[in-house]
């Protein structure tokens, strides 16, 4: 169960999000054991944003996960993103960045997994 949290300084507007949504449900699945099935995303636009002091056009994203899983994986996780944020968003890809957690505790549906 992936969790992704994207925040930028771009405008999200309804297109967009679709856009995005769609392309990280696709990007999801070069996670092992992970597909869009049983992912959640929050998107967050026009949010000031500071890197090296100076406002820039940046995004920051979070994918958290439940388990474990190869550094190869995330590098093609991060490849894929951050191709789809340059082409949605058109953010350079020095301006992206993204941080990877994973864990053994996940609460849903009233449980832990």
């Amino acid at each position: 169960m992936p969790m992704i949290n994207l925040t930028t300084t771009a405008a999200i507007d309804t297109p967009t999000a679709e856009q995005l949504k769609a392309g990280l449900g696709r990007a999801i699945s070069l996670l092992p054991g992970k597909s869009e099935s049983v992912l959640m995303i929050s998107l967050r636009g026009d949010t000031p944003m500071y890197f090296h002091g100076e406002a820039l056009d940046l995004a920051f994203v979070e994918v958290n996960c439940h388990g474990h899983l190869p550094p190869a994986a995330y590098g093609k996780l991060t490849g894929a993103v951050t191709e789809l944020l340059g082409e949605a968003l058109a953010i350079q890809p020095q301006n992206i960045f993204i941080k990877y957690f994973e864990t053994d505790n996940w609460g849903w549906n009233g449980r832990n997994l």
